[in-house]
This record gives C-alpha cells, structure tokens and sequence, in this order.
C-alpha cells in the first residue's frame, strides 16, 4: 500500500511542540535542583511530605511508583537527613516518612525554584496566555485520564 502524499513533518505535530517546551522546563529545572542536591523524585516526595507525613504506599501511590523505588528514595533522603522513617502511632509495623526540620526548611526554597523555572518559560506569556494554555493541559490530562505524577 503506498501512501498518496508525503510524510507530515515533525513540527507539524503538537506533540513536538509539546516535548521541545517540557524537555527544556524540564532539564532547566532538573539543574537548578542539582544545584541543591535534590532530584526532581525527590522533590515530589518531599513536597508531598510538607502538608503532613505519610505512609510509603500513599507515597508510591500518589508518584505512581513502585513500594521498592520509593523505599530508595526514601533511603536516599533520610541518608541527607531530609526525611525521617518511624513506626505508625496506630500501626507499629506500618511506617510512616516525615520530612526533618532541615527538609522542612528546604521544601520553600525548592518551592521557590520551581516558580522562578516557571517564569523564566512562561514569563512569555500574558496572564489570560498562561490560564489559557493551563487549562488546555488540564483538560489533556483528564481526556487522557493522565494519573502519574511526573518525576523525571
């Protein structure tokens, strides 16, 4: 079977657009956390762990990874002495992750880099733009029943 025109181009896409913007969000922002010694998972985790502490499964749940990888990140984190593992007050063979003072205190300036990537993307844009094209995203996300937190 031949086709009777020729191959789209890659920019005819929106899915190129989509991935050139969110590659270079991204990477920007991956690098400023580099620059703090935090991984964008590890990121996730603790501002997950901000609003109050949680179980690993709830953890692994909400990032959508497995028990085992969040066991390594935790690991990862109570090793920098950000978060702390401790037996559940109802359950002492469940465990529960908090963050530390010290990764409590970071969860802000973290914070802080994500909203200055932001601007710096999308400072671009007016105030009706960037509404605009957030909920356009939002409404992929549930057209796509998108449920995975984005990690990487």
């Amino acid at each position: 079977m031949s086709l009777s025109r020729p191959p789209s181009d890659l920019t005819a896409h929106l899915g190129f657009w989509l991935r050139a913007v969110s590659n270079h969000v991204s990477h920007a922002f991956a690098g400023k956390l580099a620059d703090k010694g935090v991984t964008v998972a590890e990121w996730v985790m603790m501002r997950a762990l901000y609003t109050k502490p949680r179980s690993p499964s709830d953890i692994a749940d909400e990032m959508s990874m497995t028990r085992g990888a969040i066991t390594k990140l935790a690991d990862k984190l109570i090793g920098r002495s950000l978060i702390v593992r401790r037996a559940s007050r109802e359950d002492g063979r469940a465990q529960t992750l908090a963050l530390t003072p010290q990764g409590r205190s970071l969860v802000p300036e973290l914070a802080a880099l994500a909203d200055k990537n932001d601007a710096e993307f999308f400072g671009g844009l007016t105030a009706t733009e960037r509404k605009t094209l957030e909920r356009l995203l939002k409404q992929l996300v549930a057209h796509g029943r998108m449920t995975a937190m984005p990690t990487e």
